[in-house]
């Protein structure tokens, strides 16, 4: 397969860079689904899965535990969309860096 040339890998970062989603948009974390239990002996969620789904954001740190915050289920979406954000702006990132590593090795300007 033909390396692209370098005019092609600065119109496919340009592409990229487009492509960005808002970056007030964007949440890092992962979403838990939790079905609970109330306590109540004579409840429907004794016998069954539990109340829910219950959604938590789950967000670690370095040195310290994950942070759980209850989301709810107004929120739900909207949460979801900024964590879909976050990854899709992580993998452009990747794929420019990729890029401008090319042009670096060809000894173009990036």
């Amino acid at each position: 397969m033909a390396q692209p040339t370098t005019s092609e890998l600065k119109r496919r970062r340009k592409q990229l860079l487009h492509k960005l989603p808002s970056l007030e948009s964007v949440l890092r974390g992962s979403l838990v689904e939790r079905y609970l239990r109330c306590g109540n002996p004579n409840c429907k969620c004794a016998a069954g899965p539990g109340h829910g789904p219950k959604y938590y954001l789950s967000v670690s740190y370095p040195g310290r535990s994950p942070q759980m915050d209850y989301i709810r289920q107004a929120e739900f979406e909207q949460v979801s969309e900024h964590l879909a954000n976050y990854t899709q702006i992580r993998e452009i990132l990747e794929e420019i860096s990729e890029i401008n590593h090319e042009l670096l090795r060809r000894r173009e300007p990036i």
